[in-house]
């Protein structure tokens, strides 16, 4: 059986929470939660660092 390949350009439903969360501790747009969260998965740490970083160029 094959399995359809997830989307790179995608959020898993199970990470929309994590999206939404991100995004309350961070105050970053949701767009940008889903791409860092693309990018480094839940590496928690990594992803405020880089939110903070986002902020600070806006």
């Amino acid at each position: 059986m094959q399995r359809k390949a997830n989307k790179a350009s995608r959020v898993a439903k199970g990470q929309e929470l994590e999206v939404e969360h991100l995004v309350e501790v961070t105050e970053i747009d949701p767009e940008q939660a889903r791409t860092l969260l693309r990018k480094h998965g839940a590496d928690w740490p990594k992803l405020k660092d880089e939110a903070e970083a986002l902020k600070k160029e806006d």
